[in-house]
């Protein structure tokens, strides 16, 4: 296994390199000079999440939203904690479904909030429906 880490910055996309011995929270992008985490999800177009699935070496789990869900709304700060909690083991992130409306029609979000857990590139696990943050951690944990 390589020793290097690629994470890709939540705020301009670039891929950084990291060393996997070093610690990941203290990790800044080399081109923006941001932090690569800060315990909450990064907000994704259709070009960042490609992106991410192609170039980032992390499982990443993906809330697809709409500002106008109720049950989105109520997600919200559990998907917050979540971030808080799996960073750096998980990269979290949010779709907006109403201005992505590609990205939903690709990965067929039918309902929302829906989350999708991606693991080397691929789509590994999908739920629908808010959830408790206990609940939540225990899906991804499953699935990782």
């Amino acid at each position: 296994m390589s020793r290097d880490l690629h994470l890709v910055c939540p705020h301009c996309d670039a891929v950084n390199r990291i060393d996997r011995e070093r610690p990941a929270l203290e990790a800044r992008c080399g081109k923006c000079h941001r932090p690569l985490f800060e315990g909450r999800p990064a907000p994704l177009t259709g070009a960042g999440l490609e992106r991410h699935l192609r170039r980032g070496d992390l499982p990443l789990l993906v809330d697809f939203w709409a500002q106008w869900c109720g049950p989105c709304k109520m997600m919200a700060p559990v998907f917050e904690e979540a971030a808080r909690r799996l960073e750096p083991r998980v990269r979290l992130a949010k779709i907006d479904t109403d201005r992505n409306q590609d990205v939903a029609q690709r990965y067929g979000i039918r309902g929302i909030p829906t989350l999708i857990l991606f693991r080397d590139g691929r789509e590994a696990a999908r739920t629908s429906g808010a959830m408790d943050l206990t609940r939540l951690l225990q899906w991804v944990e499953r699935h990782l």
